[in-house]
């Protein structure tokens, strides 16, 4: 279930970058140290196949390439920002509540996301109807993240994997259709 590589690779970028640009982390060292160790993961797991065009597959060295590392961290820190504001509107109940279904390990991930997936829902009614509901949905699931691991530090690799699996079953093309759009925005007019 800790697959970082491949389809997670944009999940994992985003949120860890979403983390480290917010204003309320506090947890940014040990975020760092997992991230770390995941991204040897990936690199010790990536083939590095040659193309039939001779050069490499370039899909994940040294993580996402350069140009799309700056698009994740402008898109992140567009995202954080809303957080912020989302953040006033989360009732301590909600963090706390999910949290104690992360701390029961008898819950599979697919149950914990059931649970995640029925918050981010109840939250996003509060959230204004000018906001396009995927961005909505995907910046609360960060801050509940943010959120359970500010309040129980020992769940940080339980709650990052989870959440990360969650983003890629919810958010995965809404998440390409932002970088896109983003690398569009970036280039250069011809």
């Amino acid at each position: 279930m800790e697959q970082i590589n491949g389809p997670l690779q944009m999940e994992h970028a985003l949120l860890f970058t979403f983390l480290e640009v917010s204003s309320d982390c506090n947890f940014k060292d040990q975020l760092r140290s997992l991230q770390s160790q995941q991204i040897m993961l990936c690199q010790g797991n990536d083939d590095d196949e040659l193309q039939t065009d001779g050069n490499r597959s370039g899909h994940f060295q040294n993580g996402l390439a350069q140009t799309n590392e700056e698009v994740i961290r402008i898109i992140a820190a567009q995202l954080a920002e809303i957080g912020d504001q989302f953040d006033r509107e989360i009732q301590e109940r909600v963090v706390n509540g999910l949290a104690q279904h992360f701390l029961n390990e008898n819950l599979s991930y697919e149950e914990i996301i059931q649970h995640m997936n029925r918050a981010v829902r109840e939250l996003t009614r509060a959230i204004p109807a000018d906001m396009e509901q995927e961005k909505a949905m995907l910046v609360l699931a960060m801050v509940l993240t943010r959120r359970i691991v500010n309040s129980v530090p020992s769940l940080l690799r339980r709650v990052i994997t989870t959440t990360l699996n969650y983003m890629n079953q919810q958010f995965h093309n809404y998440i390409l259709e932002m970088v896109s759009a983003q690398t569009a925005l970036s280039q250069p007019a011809s």
